[in-house]
């Protein structure tokens, strides 16, 4: 197993809450994550929206600074094979729910 390590504020600050977490295991996507994280209804429709811009903008950074690659470019193609992953999914997103 390849665990990444946690921030290191995650460990100094009391509150810090792990809200996702996503491994590839057998050449497939399975996630954890945590609904109800930001009170709910539709705050947590944008709360969720914000953080995946984010992670986008850290995608961005990292491949920036890792390979060199334009940040603006690399969120813009992010950002457009985003919206056809959503219209023509590869693959459905199946689980269950565990509280």
């Amino acid at each position: 197993m390849k665990e990444l390590a946690a921030p290191p504020d995650a460990n100094r600050v009391a509150d810090a809450v792990e809200v996702l977490r996503a491994w590839i295991i057998n050449q497939g996507l399975q996630v954890s994550l945590a609904p109800g994280s930001f009170g709910g209804g539709e705050n947590e429709i944008i709360v969720w929206s914000i953080l995946l811009t984010d992670i986008t903008r850290h995608i961005a950074d990292a491949l920036h600074k890792s390979e060199g690659l334009d940040p603006k470019e690399t969120i813009n193609k992010i950002q457009a094979h985003f919206n056809l992953e959503l219209d023509e999914p590869t693959a459905e997103a199946k689980g269950d729910f565990i509280v």
